[in-house]
């Protein structure tokens, strides 16, 4: 299966989508659009992931296990503990793949957002001071600028490995891009599968 633009038509109504990129990429909010217009199942991955105080869930591996039992879903690709598993049920990968400064404003943005308005996230969680970038090695802004180049990494090890044949795989480079996506193929192969029901 080639590597699909934003203008190339789904050669079929997706079931099972990730969605791939870096922290601030928009990961959450394709997915989540996605699956309102297919009408999938979506979870977040964080939800699952992140218990009270930051600390990992011991229940995520067996929850994205009974999320993958439904029909049809969306989700973001991420976590290393469950990257292949993810994988191994998708029909569909839809790579955003912005310019590195893009998504560093993005979450820059975000993140000072998040801790101005002491927004809740997962399980009671919030954002940490924003002068523990300095202090914090695993901060968001600075894993968002160490990992940028390893989603493209993954995704061009998916397009050689075992799964590239039945897998179709979506890149989209900017907003224009994600926009193009939406209002085009993504909301065509919504109407085929609409069709396809009546």
């Amino acid at each position: 299966m080639p590597l699909l633009g934003p203008r190339d038509e789904l050669p079929h109504p997706p079931r099972r989508v990730l969605v791939t990129g870096t922290s601030g990429s928009g990961k959450s909010t394709l997915a989540r659009h996605v699956a309102g217009c297919l009408g999938l199942s979506y979870v977040e991955m964080d939800s699952l992931f992140h218990g009270p105080q930051w600390t990992p869930r011991a229940e995520f591996e067996a929850d994205v296990r009974r999320f993958l039992e439904r029909p049809a879903w969306a989700t973001e690709w991420q976590y290393r503990a469950v990257r292949p598993l993810l994988l191994s049920h998708a029909d569909t990968l839809v790579w955003l793949d912005h310019p590195k400064h893009v998504v560093m404003r993005r979450v820059a943005v975000r993140t000072t957002m998040r801790r101005v308005r002491r927004a809740e996230l997962w399980n009671g969680n919030v954002e940490p001071p924003l002068r523990t970038v300095f202090t914090d090695p695993e901060h968001l802004l600075r894993w968002a600028w160490k990992s940028h180049r390893r989603t493209g990494e993954r995704v061009r090890a998916v397009l050689g490995g075992e799964h590239a044949h039945r897998l179709v795989v979506v890149r989209l480079r900017g907003q224009r891009e994600v926009d193009q996506w939406r209002r085009g193929p993504l909301r065509r192969a919504a109407e085929r599968g609409e069709e396809s029901v009546r």
